[in-house]
């Protein structure tokens, strides 16, 4: 759903109204390319409320330039990276991770476990963040090649290549599963 009037709005116009609708057409896009990313549900939790705010706050200059939803998941990239850049990410998230030992099934298995295609996704997700973002905005958010190129600010050439060696890869993971015995 693209909301084309949000590129003819000038400063000063009702951005709570607006950004509601944004919310409510693109929220479940920017929480799931989040976690596809960090792979932590409460991080893409945090992540998507900075993503909004940051939107809220920068409305006006949405110039229409792409579409709202790839100017979204731009955005979305941003706060990912500069979270995990962050010393809160790269300190206690790990350590966290590394020292806590949990009995109940995480909310990411649950996710997955609802999924009918878990098991491609756990593939995918084994994918080096360079193939996993590009295979993720093709097959999932259905962007374009110019518009993936544009967002993550590469040439074509390279969206393309990383795309191919992305499937190269998923075939080759795939087809040792499946010699290995570890398909479903």
């Amino acid at each position: 759903m693209e909301l084309e009037y949000v590129k003819y709005l000038a400063k000063g116009f009702e951005t709570d109204a607006v950004l509601i609708d944004l919310m409510n057409a693109y929220g479940n896009d920017v929480w799931n390319f989040a976690f596809f990313l960090i792979r932590n549900a409460d991080a893409a939790d945090d992540i998507c409320q900075d993503v909004f705010l940051t939107v809220y706050e920068k409305l006006h200059t949405f110039r229409g330039e792409a579409s709202m939803k790839s100017w979204l998941l731009a955005i979305t990239r941003n706060k990912t990276y500069k979270y995990k850049r962050s010393a809160y990410f790269s300190k206690v998230i790990v350590m966290d991770f590394v020292t806590r030992r949990e009995t109940s099934r995480s909310a990411e298995a649950e996710v997955f476990d609802r999924m009918e295609t878990k098991y491609i996704w756990n593939t995918v997700m084994k994918l080096p963040l360079r193939y996993r973002e590009v295979l993720i905005l093709e097959i999932h958010y259905q962007l374009s090649m110019q518009e993936m190129a544009s967002m993550l600010q590469l040439a074509e050439g390279t969206v393309k290549s990383r795309l191919h060696r992305a499937r190269k890869k998923m075939a080759s993971l795939l087809q040792s599963d499946s010699k290995g015995g570890n398909i479903i």
